[in-house]
């Protein structure tokens, strides 16, 4: 006799994902990376949570005659830092990484 699809037990594991996704997130949110432009004159820091915490500018950058020099030093140094939340986020997320893009319903 063939055993039926356990609806339960699929609906259990998918809590029980979401669960460890929202653990990750939550500890993901209260690390920290930094993004760096111009050998590090302007220095980015985001949350793992993807959010801008800080950003740091050397005052040997600022000058009022080249404010579009500093400007794309900030977008730099910013991308950067958002890159180094994806890749944090795909080092700690280990197999849910891609979990939340896969299925976007069942995450937090």
């Amino acid at each position: 006799m063939a055993q039926g699809f356990d609806v339960n037990a699929l609906f259990q594991q998918a809590q029980a994902i979401q669960e460890q996704l929202r653990r990750t997130q939550e500890e993901l949110a209260k690390r920290e990376v930094q993004g760096t432009a111009g050998g590090g004159m302007v220095v980015v820091t985001a949350t793992g949570a993807g959010e801008i915490a800080r950003v740091q500018i050397d005052a040997s950058v600022v000058d009022p005659k080249d404010v579009a020099m500093l400007e794309d030093l900030v977008v730099a140094a910013t991308n950067s830092a958002l890159k180094a939340v994806q890749a944090l986020a795909q080092s700690e997320g280990g197999p849910l990484a891609n979990l939340k893009s896969m299925f976007p319903g069942i995450a937090p």
